[in-house]
């Protein structure tokens, strides 16, 4: 079975990031000018329920965040009209919502696809295939210092977490971690 799932390291420049955003605009991430770092979350999509509580409690971070120099965007594969929706029945009012993700692009960040498996819990059809989540934080150079791919929609790292980790990294000069590509022959 042959896979294209790439993988992402620390301190080298992601994939570019483009998409359309819920509500009007662009999100573009090589536009994006943050003091520190940009937080991108990547969602399965509105027929998660587990989605609808995490983006709920990154909604309630925004501010703390944004205090911290991090800007903010949570991306799916799903359609505008599904995309609409989720902002608007999630009550998501200030968080930047992308949609149309092709799943080629999210194979680039390295996530992981499923396929569709009818209704779920929020009564909402799983599309045919979607990607899994994603959390990365990229420096304002656009290289990676943070990343947390799943393959379930469940123990995602939590946003207080994340704020202690950058006010961490921010105090300390801490460097990105997890940067060595090729550990042939070397031994430990």
């Amino acid at each position: 079975m042959s896979t294209d799932l790439t993988t992402l390291f620390p301190r080298q420049p992601v994939p570019r990031l483009r998409t359309a955003l819920a509500g009007g605009g662009t999100f573009d991430l090589s536009e994006e000018r943050p003091g520190t770092f940009s937080l991108v979350v990547f969602y399965r999509g509105r027929h998660c329920p587990v989605c609808r509580s995490y983006l709920k409690s990154l909604e309630e971070r925004l501010d703390d965040l944004e205090t911290r120099g991090v800007s903010v965007v949570a991306i799916s594969c799903d359609g505008a009209e599904r995309a609409e929706a989720a902002k608007s029945d999630w009550q998501l009012p200030r968080l930047r919502i992308g949609y149309g993700m092709t799943l080629s692009k999210a194979r680039e960040w390295g996530l992981f696809a499923s396929s569709g498996r009818g209704k779920t819990s929020l009564g909402i059809e799983e599309p045919a295939l979607f990607a899994e989540p994603g959390l990365f934080l990229v420096r304002s150079d656009g290289t990676l210092y943070f990343s947390s791919v799943q393959t379930m929609p469940f123990a995602r790292p939590h946003f207080a977490d994340i704020l202690s980790a950058v006010d961490y990294v921010l105090k300390h000069d801490y460097p990105a971690r997890g940067e060595v590509a090729d550990v042939r022959g070397v031994v430990v």
